[in-house]
């Protein structure tokens, strides 16, 4: 088990082009040489909850649905503290266009939940 974990480590080296003898790579060879098959089964389960709730999310705003937009609002905020806290603690490019690109969707659904929130209030005063 651990020989193809190890492969598989190291082939997300190659792919992430990262340093081998880097921090990086080190985690990914650490966590290879440490997992064991119940390890492997939450992973894999845990992949599979997220990219349900995922698809269901895609799903809703693909509908429309009133929900999916608040849900995209709330996910995509959740992950702009860690981001900005790891921009600040070590600023690249990249981390800028990640924090950039999920703050300013975060704006576009706020602005979107805002803007429906006022339309039922405009009807009812009319």
């Amino acid at each position: 088990m651990h020989k193809n974990l190890d492969d598989v480590a190291e082939r997300l080296t190659e792919v992430l082009r990262v340093n081998p003898e880097g921090r990086l790579s080190n985690l990914f060879f650490h966590a290879a040489n440490r997992a064991t098959e119940n390890t492997l089964w939450v992973l894999a389960i845990g992949a599979l909850v997220y990219a349900i709730v995922r698809f269901v999310e895609a799903f809703g705003l693909w509908r429309g649905r009133e929900w999916a937009q608040w849900f995209a609002l709330l996910s995509g905020a959740l992950y702009l503290p860690e981001e900005s806290y790891s921009l600040l603690r070590h600023p690249r490019p990249l981390k800028w266009a990640v924090v950039t690109a999920n703050a300013l969707i975060v704006l576009y659904m706020l602005i979107l939940r805002v803007k429906a929130q006022r339309r039922p209030a405009r009807a009812t005063s009319l």
